[in-house]
């Protein structure tokens, strides 16, 4: 009786490592490929490719954002809350300029009140830059200052709302808004103890830095959206939708019955208006410092 080996020529012999080995190539192959489709049918994730940049005004600090900065991390933005120095003008836009010069990819630049004055000289040189936000802001033309733009419009009453001056070692005063004036002034439509709070912790401002004279109007070339209270106190209405016109802004929002805070009354709608403003940002687009 002949051995089974006997029944198959040698060349035709199965090899068991040789079958493993094409098993194995084939099963990679197959990976790879579904892999790869996987990827290229998963767009990029805009969000991670956005910075957002808040920068807060005079009589108040980065916690002005506390409610806006989870709205737009929900979204996957990465979000920075500068300190602003509210020195100069020019200082405080320096130091806010070397924050986006810190920053690989696109940024949005978002700017309450003085910050908006901020925004508009920081974003100058930075062409990473791509959108600019007010938020109840200033967007001054070069030459303008905060305290000659807000005078061109009857009804702020910023003025006879600030506490005696306090005088710096190096010459100059700092601005406060008096306690017992904060709340109708700056935030009538923010909860009494929170409005407590923020009295308590804002930072002064130098009266030079509402003199100051602005730089480049980088609205000019970088679109703008505006949002402002209609009964912001500290800078007319009038002044902002006037700003707004001016710089041709993508979008403008006036919420009614909202003060000079609304990023603090109704942080929704600020955040809302920011992630509009970052999704217009080409998700392609690769930035340079």
């Amino acid at each position: 009786m002949r051995n089974a080996d006997q029944l198959v020529p040698n060349e035709a012999k199965p090899n068991p490592q040789e079958h493993m080995r094409k098993l194995n190539l084939f099963l990679t192959a197959v990976a790879l490929t579904g892999f790869g489709a996987l990827a290229q049918a998963a767009p990029a994730n805009k969000a991670e490719n956005v910075t957002v940049v808040l920068v807060h005004g005079a009589f108040a600090e980065s916690s002005s954002w506390d409610g806006v900065i989870p709205k737009l991390e929900a979204k996957g933005y990465k979000v920075i809350a500068a300190a602003n120095p509210l020195r100069s003008l020019k200082t405080d836009a320096d130091f806010v300029g070397g924050v986006v010069a810190s920053i690989e990819g696109p940024v949005v630049l978002v700017g309450h009140s003085y910050g908006g004055a901020v925004i508009t000289n920081a974003a100058s040189g930075h062409a990473n830059v791509k959108a600019l936000v007010y938020i109840d802001g200033f967007a001054p033309e070069p030459g303008e200052t905060a305290v000659a733009l807000s005078g061109q419009f009857p009804g702020s009453t910023l003025a006879p709302a600030l506490a005696h001056p306090v005088a710096l070692p190096g010459g100059g005063k700092d601005l406060y808004i008096d306690g017992q004036k904060f709340r109708a002034q700056f935030a009538a439509d923010v909860a009494e103890p929170a409005a407590k709070l923020m009295f308590t912790t804002q930072r002064p401002i130098t009266e030079a830095a509402l003199n100051e004279p602005a730089g480049e109007a980088t609205w000019k070339t970088i679109p703008s959206w505006f949002i402002y209270g209609s009964l912001d106190k500290n800078i007319p209405p009038a002044a902002h939708a006037f700003m707004a016109k001016r710089a041709h802004a993508k979008e403008t929002v006036e919420i009614k019955g909202g003060s000079h805070v609304v990023m603090i009354s109704h942080p929704d709608k600020v955040a809302d208006m920011i992630l509009r403003a970052a999704r217009s940002i080409d998700p392609t687009h690769t930035a340079s410092k």
